[in-house]
This record gives C-alpha cells, sequence and structure tokens, in this order.
C-alpha cells in the first residue's frame, strides 16, 4: 500500500486489505541462490497474509544434463536423460519447498518446459490465479542489458499481475 492509501484506510483493515489482495503468490525458482531468496521472500509474504504459495521452475526443452553432453548423450538413453532432468527439477523444486516449510508455508509446486521462460510464468499464474509474481533477477549493466532482456523484464513487460522483483 502507498503512503495516501495507508492513510486512508485504518490500520485495523490494512491487513485485511493486504490479505484479499494477494490469495495466491506464484515464486519462480531456477535452484540459485537468488531464486532461493525470491522463495524466502515470497514465503514470508504468503505467511504475513495468508496467501498460497506456488513455486513454479521452467526449464528449456534444450537444457540436458552437464554430464549427457557429447557423445554420452546417445549411449545414455532417452529414458535415462528424461529421469535425469526430472530429479534435477525435483531437487530445485525440494529446495524451494523446505525453505518455505522453514517459514511456515506449505508450498505447492509446479514444472513446466518452455523456450520462453517469461511466457510460461505468465502462463502458469494466469491458469493458476496468481495475484502476485515474486522474481529474483540480477542487474546487466551496459550493452549486455540493452541487449539480452532477463526473463523477469519480460515479465515485467508483458503481464498485468503485480510483480514483486527481488537483487
Amino acid at each position: 500500500l502507498n503512503g495516501i492509501a495507508r492513510r486512508a484506510i485504518p490500520a485495523s483493515r490494512r491487513a485485511v486489505e493486504v490479505t484479499l489482495m494477494f490469495r495466491k503468490i506464484l515464486v519462480a525458482t531456477f535452484g540459485t541462490e537468488l531464486s532461493n531468496k525470491a522463495v524466502r521472500e515470497a514465503a514470508r509474504l504468503a505467511r504475513a497474509v495468508g496467501a498460497k504459495l506456488l513455486v513454479l521452475h521452467v526449464r528449456s526443452p534444450l537444457d540436458i544434463p552437464d554430464h549427457a553432453t557429447g557423445g554420452a548423450l546417445s549411449r545414455l538413453g532417452e529414458e535415462k536423460i528424461t529421469q535425469e532432468i526430472y530429479d534435477e527439477e525435483r531437487k530445485f523444486l525440494d529446495g524451494a519447498v523446505a525453505i518455505a516449510a522453514s517459514l511456515g508455508i506449505e508450498a505447492e509446486t509446479a514444472f513446466t518446459a518452455d523456450l520462453k521462460t517469461h511466457e510460461a510464468i505468465i502462463r502458469v499464474s494466469q491458469e493458476q490465479q496468481c495475484d502476485l509474481i515474486v522474481m529474483g533477477t540480477r542487474i546487466r549493466h551496459g550493452l549486455p542489458g540493452y541487449l539480452v532482456k532477463s526473463a523477469t523484464q519480460k515479465v515485467l513487460e508483458h503481464t498485468a499481475t503485480p510483480v514483486l522483483v527481488l537483487r
């Protein structure tokens, strides 16, 4: 709530309004320390306002396990690679669930594969009727920041859902 709204709404009603504002929060995780920070903050906010928490991981279908590159890929077999990808995704999501649980929040999880991470985040947030998207981002400076937009920047540009960005 901004300062004007805060003064206009009595303190006893502010918590009710914030609770009604955020019923379901989506947090995107990629297994990084920055996305773990986003999970922690989303869980704290969910606990404070009584919202549900959905942890989403989006993976590019082009990503494969590190050791499966080169000639090893053809020798491992599709089932083995698929299982390793699933195990890796599960590790990211289980880590995020543990962070949320340590803060007293039971989180739901979702996983999807998409070439356009930002579109998947927006699509899932709409399908799941999320009121807020929480994401972490690094600040890119200079030409790289101008030429390569992060998934967070793209989500901000293409969604009507409020986005909380952490750095």
